[in-house]
């Protein structure tokens, strides 16, 4: 009898400290975070107003790095910034290079299966940049080249939308914007904010237009890692502590106010239901 509960128990046993061993390592990151005094966010480098490399301090200012400071001040620990690109920003934080993603990144259902993310703390749509004498309706471009960024929910929503339309990757935005330049593609998309802020800082804006018509609404969320519950719990404490302090509400007039290279209104709060 005992010979035979050795032999069912031990298995049992295993597989159950392996559990509690894994609940663990997820319950401790928080702390793992305080107790090595940083926390790692990815960000973008090349993506104005989100992030991108001031020309004269040479670093790395945007709407996410000031919600990335807020964070890291919240925790009490230093901010050491990753810099990354659409395609990068979820095997970043799955290899564990980075703590969190704080890189403009929409939360969708596909998205949802391998990374956790907060209640939004930005909300916007996906427009198209276009010749300035090109159609003025999206559906002109159902058959068109049309460049995306890769690994965004602007390349998916393209397919979805104009199936019968050619759409070309870039790594970043500044190249899908070179290749409108160039003609090799007839449209390009990404969030609006950021088309605002490309086209503000293009000695050519003259050339192009935004259209009106949106392709998507993007709810933009913190990305933390898949399971990490305490991480998680706080970041979503320090955005609505954020969002009542009037924080959360200057960070975005600093970036998308009046006077700003990409005006855009605040029609958003953070909230708890998104």
């Amino acid at each position: 009898m005992n010979s035979l509960f050795k032999r069912i128990a031990a298995p049992t046993l295993i597989a159950l400290a392996a559990t509690i061993a894994s609940g663990l390592a997820h319950a401790g990151k928080l702390e793992d975070i305080r107790k090595a005094g940083v926390l790692r966010t990815a960000v973008f480098d090349s993506n104005p107003p989100f992030g991108s490399v001031d020309p004269k301090s040479r670093e790395i200012v945007g709407y996410d790095i000031d919600f990335a400071k807020a964070l890291a001040k919240k925790l009490g620990v230093k901010l050491e910034l990753v810099p990354t690109n659409p395609a990068n920003r979820i095997p970043l934080l799955q290899s564990g290079k980075a703590d969190l993603i704080v890189a403009d990144i929409t939360i969708t259902p596909e998205r949802a299966q391998v990374v956790d993310f907060s209640y939004p703390y930005f909300v916007t749509g996906q427009q198209f940049l276009v010749p300035v004498k090109s159609a003025n309706k999206l559906d002109g471009y159902a058959a068109s080249r049309i460049g995306a960024v890769k690994g965004t929910t602007g390349e998916q929503a393209l397919h979805a939308r104009f199936p019968k339309a050619q759409v070309v990757a870039y790594d970043d935005i500044p190249l899908a914007l070179t290749a409108l330049r160039n003609g090799n593609v007839n449209a390009i998309t990404q969030d609006s904010s950021i088309l605002v802020g490309l086209l503000a800082g293009a000695p050519d804006k003259a050339k192009f237009k935004i259209l009106p018509d949106l392709l998507s609404r993007e709810d933009i969320g913190v990305g933390v890692r898949k399971g990490d519950k305490a991480l998680l719990d706080f970041v979503n404490a320090s955005l609505l502590e954020l969002e009542k302090s009037g924080e959360a509400a200057k960070i975005h007039a600093r970036w998308f106010g009046k006077g700003s290279k990409a005006p855009e209104p605040r029609n958003f709060k953070i909230t708890a239901h998104g």
